[in-house]
């Protein structure tokens, strides 16, 4: 239950005004620790405006992982069938944590400027609106979860007790995004160019990332490119318990973690620093 907000979170001045100001994560945290109702409210929000011209609404959510899975399976399984068994869930795998990334990411580049008003009226903290962006995409996935898991089923998948693990997975992947996150907002606000550089970015990161095809098939001469990206370490993370039905090895998860502290630290940092100069740019 959120702790009852108090009249000094949205007057100038007060504490609100102070959190606002001070923008760190931890000051970030501590503050949306009190402002839950907050936070609950730009998530709904968020996901308001993400499906408000969809007439099939979050079902969208469980039906497009499904149909990008069938679109991919009906290319790439014959090609890759040797090197994948049960391909509809390695694909589907991929899909899902690439749909996380994606989303969060281009909304939060758009969660600053979107909420001007606020920012310039209510000193609120400033690091919760890519926050939010970052929890709806959390749960769009959990939504998601449920057409995997009728993938699993009609593939004949061992559903294995590593699946109690993919908390720990999603938690580690939505710590990653949310240091891109807090990295892109702020830089989206001052370079309108940033946008249209980041989906750039995001096409090739896309084929730089073993979402729909095994690392096995990369040559040689490029597969540094693959087996450096960040974005594999948090991927197999997410894969492991789901498509191979195993924990993740200690070595594996503890530098997938690192990957997502090192990217939730510096978005923090960037954040901050440039956090005084964002309503300046609205």
């Amino acid at each position: 239950m959120c702790p009852r907000s108090d009249h000094h979170a949205i007057v100038p001045g007060g504490s609100g005004a102070r959190a606002a100001r001070g923008s760190g994560l931890s000051e970030g945290l501590a503050t949306l620790a009190h402002r839950c109702d907050l936070v609950a409210f730009l998530v709904v929000r968020e996901l308001k405006v993400r499906y408000r011209r969809s007439t099939l609404g979050l079902l969208w959510t469980m039906l497009q992982p499904l149909l990008s899975m069938l679109v991919l399976t009906a290319v790439f399984s014959t090609a890759f069938g040797s090197a994948i068994e049960r391909y509809p869930v390695y694909a589907i795998t991929g899909i899902l944590f690439w749909n996380l990334f994606q989303q969060s990411v281009v909304s939060s580049m758009y969660s600053l400027r979107g909420n001007a008003q606020i920012l310039q009226k209510l000193p609120v903290p400033r690091p919760v609106f890519p926050i939010a962006t970052v929890l709806a995409g959390v749960v769009n996935l959990a939504l998601a979860l449920v057409p995997l898991l009728v993938v699993l089923v009609l593939t004949g998948s061992r559903l294995t007790w590593a699946l109690v693990f993919l908390p720990v997975s999603i938690a580690v992947a939505a710590l990653f995004v949310l240091g891109a996150g807090l990295l892109l907002a702020p830089l989206a606000v001052f370079f309108t160019d940033v946008v249209e550089m980041t989906a750039v970015a995001l096409s090739l990161l896309l084929y730089l990332t073993p979402v729909f095809y095994p690392v096995s098939i990369v040559p040689e001469r490029v597969s540094w490119l693959v087996r450096l990206n960040p974005l594999r370490w948090i991927l197999e993370v997410f894969r492991d318990p789901i498509y191979h039905g195993r924990v993740p090895a200690p070595g594996h998860l503890i530098g997938a973690v690192a990957v997502a502290l090192l990217a939730l630290a510096v978005g923090a940092a960037a954040f901050r620093r440039s956090s005084d100069r964002i309503p300046l740019y609205l």
